[in-house]
């Protein structure tokens, strides 16, 4: 007689706890949007036709007709708008985040995410490292475009290559913390064309109501405060600062004193705010 015995089953690997794991997740499902974009291509190509069109309209219609310190002439407009339309274009992306994840909670799939042993909070961080991606290849694109129309870092005062890329990260710092906002909106509304809406139409004040287009210093006293104090102006100030462009604003607020740290300090307190209010929306979210 032989004697049977029952062969042990090797036990199901347990995923990795922590940070670890959390990262590991949100590549994964950042790598699922970025393949997504890369199958839909009219998504890439319509997020540039955008900003494209804001460069060649500014600069083309309203230069020669804005006053930038003592001068209206073309050239310096063009140098003062670039950091401006950067910033918009970043922002904008916000409404492209909301409308894909209100898209993923109308078809269920985020149900699904959330019954697999995933990190809380990956499905939204891969997703908005996904749409950070696209939005640095937008920006890529459209300083390309800028450089094609005449925009010169430096045209004011000196700057050099560090600094323009600092500028640049600060902008991809606001686009990403604002992206969280765009997280936010599309889990509270119920389809992707309510979070395409409620993503564009706070924007709108946001971006006009600040020195990105117009000199603040010409705007009436309470509107000037609002806009000197708006952090979207201090991403703009901030980057034609290190972009070394005409225009700064001679306010004394202190967001316009001192915009790279006010830059800094507004956009991780929206992020940290708006992640956490996302990842809490998240966790009690049905489709």
């Amino acid at each position: 007689m032989t004697a049977v015995t029952d062969t042990p089953r090797p036990a199901a690997p347990r995923p990795a706890g922590g940070i670890g794991q959390s990262v590991r997740d949100s590549l994964v499902v950042a790598k699922r949007n970025l393949i997504r974009m890369t199958r839909i291509p009219e998504m890439i190509l319509f997020g540039l036709i955008q900003p494209v069109m804001f460069v060649v309209l500014f600069t083309y219609v309203f230069g020669g007709s804005m006053q930038i310190g003592d001068t209206t002439d073309p050239d310096v407009y063009k140098n003062f708008l670039m950091a401006g339309i950067f910033a918009q274009t970043v922002t904008f992306a916000t409404a492209g985040a909301g409308a894909g994840i209100a898209d993923d909670m109308h078809k269920g799939l985020i149900d699904r995410f959330r019954s697999l042993p995933m990190a809380r909070g990956a499905v939204l961080t891969g997703r908005t490292v996904a749409d950070l991606v696209q939005t640095a290849i937008t920006l890529l694109v459209l300083a390309v475009v800028a450089l094609l129309v005449g925009w010169r870092p430096g045209s004011a005062e000196p700057t050099n290559f560090g600094k323009i890329m600092g500028g640049f990260a600060l902008l991809l710092l606001l686009g990403y913390a604002f992206t969280w906002i765009g997280a936010l909106i599309g889990l509270s509304v119920r389809t992707p064309e309510a979070a395409t809406s409620g993503g564009l139409i706070w924007l709108f004040p946001v971006t006009f109501l600040s020195n990105a287009f117009v000199d603040s210093s010409k705007m009436t006293p309470w509107l000037q405060h609002v806009a000197d104090w708006n952090p979207f102006s201090a991403t703009v100030q901030a980057c034609r600062k290190l972009f070394g462009d005409p225009g700064l604003s001679p306010s004394d607020a202190w967001p316009m004193q001192h915009p790279v740290w006010a830059s800094l300090i507004y956009s991780v307190l929206i992020l940290v705010v708006f992640r956490t209010l996302a990842v809490r929306k998240y966790r009690n979210a049905s489709a």
